[in-house]
């Protein structure tokens, strides 16, 4: 187990739930060009925490995986956009190409589920979250910012999780 840095949180969720309520307190506070990196095995609740950050985020539009198509999008009545991508279909980073990453980020959010995949194209400022299955219903989110933004997120998530 890693030991917690200024930019590290760890949380244990104890339901389905709860990992949504964890999103959508991160969701509030998304702006353009955040981008939050999920990685963990198949079944550890990264698109119920994409669910919770869309709809804290603002946007009622329902949530799933994009495996198929690479992204979805949604939108908030101002007609602002999230981006949620799914990597696991690709086979290299290159692949990435064709998607505007850039154009993404300036027009909303992103969440990217599989970002291990990726991690080289991602920006270098981003907040990394692992999720790791414990139990039937339990799972550990390992949160880690790198830059200054992504600093910020987890600062706004720590207070409103443990309220310090």
């Amino acid at each position: 187990m890693p030991i917690l840095r200024p930019n590290t949180l760890e949380f244990v969720s104890r339901s389905p739930d709860q990992t949504r309520r964890i999103g959508m307190r991160l969701g509030t506070w998304l702006q353009a060009g955040d981008v939050v990196a999920l990685e963990g095995e198949l079944g550890t609740g990264k698109t119920t925490f994409i669910q919770g950050m869309v709809m804290g985020w603002g946007s009622s539009d329902a949530v799933t995986s994009p495996t198929f198509v690479l992204v979805n999008v949604y939108r908030r009545s101002d007609g602002a956009r999230f981006y949620h991508l799914d990597a696991y279909r690709l086979h290299n980073p290159h692949e990435l190409m064709e998607w505007d990453l850039v154009g993404m980020m300036e027009e909303g959010p992103i969440a990217v589920e599989w970002a291990d995949r990726i991690r080289s194209w991602l920006p270098e400022d981003r907040l990394t979250v692992r999720l790791r299955w414990l139990a039937e219903e339990q799972r550990n989110l390992w949160f880690e910012a790198h830059g200054e933004r992504s600093m910020r997120l987890l600062r706004h998530l720590r207070k409103e999780i443990l309220g310090g």
